[in-house]
């Protein structure tokens, strides 16, 4: 597998339902063998997006190559690119192998090719002793598993998943993505993922394209999008994370964060801000400690525990630090997952784990000693 072979090319793709641009100047590149994710809330254009692929709407504008060729003009039966979607669209009166047969019987494959490829992608998804069952006797892990099995028979150059495991119980989508990550690996195939569900986006994906507003705003593997979010809507979106309103001011040498609530935060490097500037600092759950005691940091403020729940491996806690809610996570395992309801705490913020922007929507965008500009 040539991991650094472009498979698909998206070049300013734009559709427009109406007054409603559902995707603006989308680009995007997909490797061969890679798994990419679409992710972002309901709305921000994703399956919109993967249509295009499809072929199931035309663009606007923009062009889109599978392996050097434009599909602008190639119909999605002739694109050879497998899709699953989110209701599996299995057919209520075949069984599981005459559902996972049907992509091989349209294209009149010889009964004896269609009845070996059948076998082999039931054996790929354990499917064995369901070929005779009907989707209504299945259950909903095995429909998915059909709907997968359906979508690989025919060899796809490309697998598209809109959706797909959305309508799996929380235990069994998080099983499924497990096994549908090694399974995707195992075959190399190029695959294009759907989801609002960043677990699922990690879980699966080799790349993530975090979508709003019809726009791709990043792409990267979990960790970059994780660790260096390129926009406030990215940070609070994966993951979780507080924001606090407060304004710059200079503390001696050191230009610092004084937010509304008291707490007080220094910015390393942060050279692009001028005292008296109002900015939003956004911190993620994970990234506040708490006390009984003070600390000499500059961030060390006082509050009450208003919420204290156990999540099984993690305990979150709501500070309130004079009217203003502090959300932090911490495992139970830790010191300070003992705090409950009403206990006075000192919370602690690493500056370096700060995002700060300002008030000012045209303006910078800053981690730590680092800056971006969008």
């Amino acid at each position: 597998m040539e991991q650094d072979t472009v498979e698909l090319k998206v070049q300013n793709i734009n559709k427009t339902f109406g007054s409603i641009r559902a995707v603006r100047d989308c680009n995007l590149t997909v490797r061969r063998g890679e798994m990419v994710a679409l992710l972002g809330p309901s709305g921000c254009g994703k399956t919109t997006l993967l249509n295009v692929i499809a072929g199931f709407e035309p663009c606007d504008s923009g062009d889109l190559w599978l392996r050097g060729v434009s599909l602008r003009n190639i119909p999605p039966n002739h694109r050879n690119i497998g899709i699953v979607f989110q209701s599996y669209a299995l057919f209520p009166h075949m069984t599981t192998a005459g559902n996972i047969g049907y992509g091989l019987r349209i294209r009149r494959m010889p009964s004896k090719l269609i009845e070996e490829r059948v076998g082999e992608v039931i054996d790929l998804l354990k499917l064995n002793g369901l070929e005779e069952r009907y989707p209504s006797e299945l259950s909903g892990g095995q429909q998915q598993r059909v709907a997968i099995a359906r979508a690989l028979a025919v060899r796809p150059v490309m697998l598209l998943l809109d959706e797909a495991l959305s309508a799996l119980d929380k235990n069994l989508r998080e099983q499924m993505q497990v096994e549908l990550s090694i399974l995707l690996r195992q075959l190399g195939i190029t695959t294009i993922i759907v989801t609002h569900d960043q677990r699922e986006a990690f879980t699966i994906a080799n790349r993530i394209a975090v979508m709003s507003d019809g726009q791709i705003l990043q792409i990267g593997t979990p960790q970059e999008i994780y660790s260096d979010p390129k926009s406030p809507f990215i940070l609070e979106f994966v993951g979780s994370a507080n924001v606090l309103k407060g304004m710059t001011a200079q503390d001696g040498s050191e230009l610092v964060v004084r937010a509304d609530c008291g707490l007080m935060v220094p910015i390393p490097g942060a050279q692009r801000l001028d005292p008296g500037q109002r900015v939003n600092i956004y911190v993620r759950a994970e990234d506040i400690g708490l006390s009984s005691e003070p600390t000499p940091v500059h961030s060390n403020q006082p509050g009450t525990v208003s919420l204290a729940r156990f999540m099984g491996a993690t305990k979150r806690h709501a500070i309130d630090l004079g009217g203003e809610q502090v959300v932090l996570d911490s495992r139970s395992t830790e010191a300070w997952a003992r705090f409950d309801v009403g206990d006075q705490v000192f919370i602690d913020i690493m500056p370096e784990r700060c995002y700060v922007r300002t008030a000012d929507p045209m303006q910078h965008w800053q981690r730590g000693p680092r800056h971006h500009e969008f």
